[in-house]
């Protein structure tokens, strides 16, 4: 036995010991390269395949195990709003660790991390002084640059629409080996909500007796009605123009609901809410569209002194038309507008799914279709269409 067999075998016992001294870690059949979802056009993703990149002492690498469709990936597959192509998109993803640098040990909450964990990423710190882990409520997480809308680059691994997905140094990441897949892929869009629910708290309005109207029934609305549910919130009353979405609503822990479009004029929808309510108007409504119409109706739900939060504009939808007399001087309602979340309401986030299948909300229900990626396009157009509610890319 020669020197360099006698040093092979040390190194070897060695990496099994976990030695810090030892290779950066890695599971074994970590292939040479990935696929990604490329989007090279409007509506058009092409599978294209890049080399695995080494890692640096910082990164991480995950083997995608699925990311939910969301209502960004939809404008960026229809639209290029953002002028991101070619860009591989997806932000709502989880994996598997499968391969990590020397210097990574735990992840942003201080929670260890090792080979085999499943993770979430929120987003990668630029040099922004007031977005920080020491303190989390500062800042929203909207300036900030995001896994699955970043613009290609020599590591192509950029989006959770792929195979792998290198997770660079200064990036926030979260160990939720303790969720189930399902779970992990609504982690982004509770989060969301879990933001809007603690902002529309500020105002001190929303109590656990309070009249809560939500209008919009589509993903985000349905969250909605579920983060209010687990909070103790009972007298929620769901406003939406399709039946299925309502069904769902009272599954997610709606005690009523409206179906607007069963109701001619603002003044006949307004008084089908206040029935709902038991002939009062909502303490606090959530405006969960992406329509100026219904903002613009939404504030003739409430009652005098009650409370607003708009979260529906995620991108420019136009203008909406109100009179500001009448629909918020003279009742002296209170609004707050909700975009994103803060890195302590996305670790919030963890929790309120446990609470919410600890209770027997079925948030998994919610995921309707589940497509392999070599068939995004197929469900980037069944997202379009409005088939289903969440949709998302499963890899098996």
């Amino acid at each position: 036995m020669n020197s360099s067999d006698i040093e092979k075998i040390v190194r070897q016992v060695l990496e099994s010991m976990g030695s810090p001294k030892s290779a950066p870690k890695a599971a074994a059949g970590v292939p040479a390269t990935s696929r990604v979802a490329m989007l090279t056009q409007k509506e058009r993703f092409d599978i294209q395949e890049y080399p695995i990149p080494e890692l640096g002492d910082d990164d991480i690498l995950v083997k995608v195990e699925g990311c939910g469709v969301c209502g960004t990936d939809a404008h960026e597959f229809k639209r290029d709003p953002f002028s991101l192509i070619p860009v591989v998109l997806g932000h709502e993803g989880t994996g598997e660790i499968v391969k990590m640098g020397k210097n990574v040990t735990k992840d942003s909450a201080g929670k260890p991390l090792n080979v085999g964990d499943k993770v979430v990423t929120c987003m990668i710190f630029k040099d922004n002084p007031d977005i920080t882990m020491y303190d989390l409520n500062k800042q929203n997480v909207g300036g900030a640059d995001v896994y699955g809308l970043l613009p290609d680059d020599d590591k192509h691994l950029n989006g959770w629409f792929a195979d792998y997905i290198l997770v660079r140094g200064g990036s926030t990441v979260f160990n939720v080996s303790d969720l189930d897949l399902d779970s992990r892929i609504l982690i982004e869009p509770c989060a969301v909500l879990i933001h809007a629910v603690e902002r529309a708290k500020t105002t001190g309005i929303l109590r656990f007796n309070s009249k809560v109207a939500v209008q919009g029934c589509g993903p985000i609305g349905l969250i909605c009605i579920a983060v209010l549910r687990t909070m103790g919130i009972e007298n929620i009353v769901a406003i939406d123009g399709e039946a299925k979405r309502l069904e769902f609503a009272k599954l997610m822990g709606a005690t009523e609901t409206v179906n607007f479009k069963e109701h001619k004029g603002i003044d006949a929808l307004t008084e089908a809410v206040k029935n709902a309510f038991g002939g009062y108007l909502a303490d606090f409504a959530f405006q969960c569209t992406g329509s100026p119409v219904a903002h613009a109706n939404i504030y003739k739900f409430i009652r005098n002194g009650g409370g607003l939060c708009e979260l529906g504009f995620f991108i420019n939808g136009g203008d909406a038309t109100i009179n500001p007399h009448f629909d918020i001087c003279s009742k002296e309602i209170t609004t707050v507008g909700s975009w994103v979340y803060t890195l302590r309401d996305y670790a919030t986030t963890f929790d309120f799914l446990k609470r919410a299948k600890g209770i027997g909300i079925p948030l998994e229900k919610l995921i309707t279709h589940k497509y392999p990626l070599d068939k995004i396009n197929e469900a980037l157009q069944t997202n379009l269409k409005m088939e289903g509610l969440k949709i998302a890319i499963v890899n098996e």
